[in-house]
């Protein structure tokens, strides 16, 4: 097993370009946690649903992400269900709960809220600094998102930003789309991707960005074997 340094692997990038993916592999492959970001976001509008609070309210958002305390653990032996990892707020397990349906519709509206993302973002770092420590279960943490390197863990021991090419990204989204059984147009999926990119990377809060000492991997051209192989030799380094 390697040292504690780096403890803490934050992936960065926009959207399809291979995060979850490769940090699941990675962190599979060094026994770190992996932690995809994502699902707090997912688990907010969750409870939001559960709770009856109006997907309109900001402030009521706001409020409920500062008040629910969310956790993420790695599967535990009678986890073995195909979870990546296991998701809990305020202690209860709605790892699959967040996969329904009515959060796929809502969750987009319960990130744009600014004082949602600043209270995750604090959540996050909390879990982050907890695995990064070497004293949890694990021994590290592979933490996925879109402002990890530069607003949620700023000191990681390891940080990486993937891109790809707008139509890669997009192929590979419609490949997956097609995978799963669902209805894809490769343009629409395209302007989509382009719509995405500008408003992740313009925005006031936490915009999307390479950390200045980010290490930069286009994928376009590569397998997530050879990533994963590539991030194992910044790892190793």
């Amino acid at each position: 097993m390697i040292s504690l340094n780096p403890a803490i692997v934050a992936i960065d990038g926009p959207a399809a370009s291979g995060k979850s993916t490769i940090g699941y592999q990675l962190a599979q492959t060094l026994g770190f946690l992996f932690f995809d970001t994502g699902v707090m976001y997912r688990a907010v509008t969750w409870v939001a649903l559960d709770r009856r609070i109006d997907m309109a309210d900001g402030d009521a958002l706001g409020r409920l992400a500062q008040a629910i305390r969310l956790d993420i653990r790695p599967p535990g032996q009678t986890d073995q269900d195909g979870r990546q990892c296991t998701v809990l707020a305020d202690g209860e397990d709605i790892t699959w709960k967040i996969r329904l349906g009515e959060v796929d519709r809502n969750v987009s509206l319960v990130s744009a809220v600014g004082e949602v993302r600043r209270a995750l973002s604090l959540q996050q770092r909390r879990i982050g600094l907890h695995y990064g420590s070497g004293e949890a279960e694990l021994t590290g943490i592979v933490m996925v998102g879109r402002d990890i390197g530069t607003v949620v863990l700023p000191a990681a021991g390891l940080k990486i930003y993937l891109d790809a090419s707008p139509e890669e990204r997009a192929r590979r989204r419609f490949t997956e789309l097609q995978q799963r059984g669902k209805d894809a147009d490769l343009e629409q999926i395209y302007r989509d991707i382009i719509r995405r990119d500008r408003q992740d990377s313009e925005r006031a809060l936490s915009p999307l960005r390479a950390a200045a000492d980010a290490t930069v991997v286009d994928t376009t051209s590569l397998t997530p074997e050879q990533v994963v192989e590539t991030l194992l030799d910044l790892v190793y380094d």
